[in-house]
């Protein structure tokens, strides 16, 4: 059973979309994590809505335990930092989900409605990237076979400086919508986000040709 994974997520490791998508889901997990957790660790309420209401009742009991929704905070942005950095994202993956899965639970039992979806999603995101981690929590259950060499090259500097800028842009405008950033600078962040982006497709195509002219050379070598 052990060896049928292990091939499974050797393969996987060898496609580049996957290794793009679990990027993608830490920076979009890191962007839905620290903003939100700022405002508990700054001592804001999370909502407005009235303690007549199930949601609102039961966030303002929350923020009335006073430093507990601070802790809270605290935990959300570390989570969502540690996933943003390369050499701790399995840490940040592992810290991230019994997390997620708490908040997935609570928005379905209050009946959070519409985001009860969102934390399902972030949910699915937080399994597929302890999945995509498989080689290094391993160890936890068994002796570690050996990790074998990933085929699929490193982001290019571009593409990683594009999920750099891409990132901070989403977080100034996440932070802005929270008043924790000022409003005039939103659509300067929304500007810098397009260039952000921008930058990462032209890296994906250019890795993808790369990878196809690489592909046709092998299976058609030069005759002597």
């Amino acid at each position: 059973m052990l060896d049928a994974i292990d091939a499974l997520h050797q393969r996987a490791r060898q496609l580049a979309p996957l290794h793009r998508l679990a990027i993608i889901s830490r920076v979009l997990l890191a962007l839905a994590f620290i903003p939100t957790g700022m405002v508990k660790l700054l001592g804001q309420r999370f909502t407005l809505l009235p303690t007549t209401d199930p949601v609102g009742a039961f966030f303002e009991a929350m923020y009335q335990t006073g430093f507990y929704w601070n802790f809270l905070g605290l935990g959300q942005v570390a989570a969502g930092v540690l996933l943003l950095i390369p050499a701790t994202t399995t840490v940040g993956a592992v810290c991230f989900f019994p997390v997620v899965l708490n908040i997935t639970v609570v928005t379905w039992s209050i009946g959070f409605k519409g985001t009860t979806y969102i934390t399902s999603l972030m949910l699915l995101a937080s399994i597929f990237l302890l999945c995509w981690d498989w080689d290094r929590l391993r160890s936890i259950l068994v002796a570690p076979p050996g990790r074998a060499p990933e085929r699929v090259a490193p982001p290019s500097s571009l593409e990683r400086a594009g999920y750099i800028l891409g990132t901070t842009a989403g977080l100034g405008v996440v932070l802005a919508l929270r008043s924790l950033v000022p409003g005039e600078t939103v659509p300067w962040l929304l500007g810098v986000g397009v260039v952000a982006i921008a930058m990462v497709l032209v890296a994906w195509v250019r890795s993808f040709r790369r990878a196809d002219s690489a592909s046709r050379a092998q299976s058609n070598p030069p005759s002597r």
